[in-house]
């Protein structure tokens, strides 16, 4: 099997730069809208692999750190309805492959969400390497999955009196991550 290439992207260990970096997420509401919000602290490094698809990712996200834009909600988040983050703190991931797809990627991974881990894929486009204003090198990936809530211990049940429920199952997760090459 022949080792692929990906332009300017250099082997070693990538720090995930959190100001320039997100994790979001978005579930349907009332049936009829979308609920958005973002993780505001996590940590996490890519190591890339002189074959790129030996690569691997460790994300580790900080459950109340949870931001809907409404503090009532967030709260109700962070209860045992839904992540319980008093005894689950963190959502981790960690891959387990890296496969072509067109020129994009997919990688799969264990995604561990309030006790429950499960395999995930999340489409991965990778966005450039750029040099910056301190000398350093970054690099820009963008990812995307779904998950099922429940599948993760995440199954409060809301049902609304017309039909429907107040918190879709789905789960819509994506990634803009923006990572700076250790120096040295």
């Amino acid at each position: 099997m022949s080792t692929i290439t990906v332009p300017g992207l250099t082997a070693g260990t990538w720090t995930i730069d959190p100001v320039h970096s997100e994790v979001g997420f978005s579930v349907r509401h009332l049936m009829v809208s979308k609920v958005k919000g973002v993780f505001d602290k996590f940590e996490g490094t890519i190591v890339v692999a002189e074959d790129p698809l030996a690569s691997s990712v460790q994300v580790s996200i900080d459950v109340s750190s949870i931001n809907t834009r409404e503090e009532n909600r967030d709260n109700h988040l962070r209860s045992p309805d839904f992540f319980e983050s008093d005894k689950y703190p963190s959502i981790t991931f960690m891959s387990t492959s890296v496969t072509p797809k067109g020129n994009d990627y997919v990688i799969t991974g264990d995604l561990a969400i309030k006790g429950t881990t499960k395999q995930v894929t999340l489409d991965l486009e990778f966005n450039g390497v750029s040099g910056d204003p301190w000398g350093g090198t970054r690099a820009g990936f963008s990812a995307a999955t779904e998950i099922s809530r429940s599948d993760f211990g995440i199954d409060i049940s809301m049902p609304l009196d017309g039909g429907g429920v107040v918190v879709g199952e789905k789960v819509k997760i994506t990634l803009e991550v923006e990572a700076v090459l250790a120096q040295g």
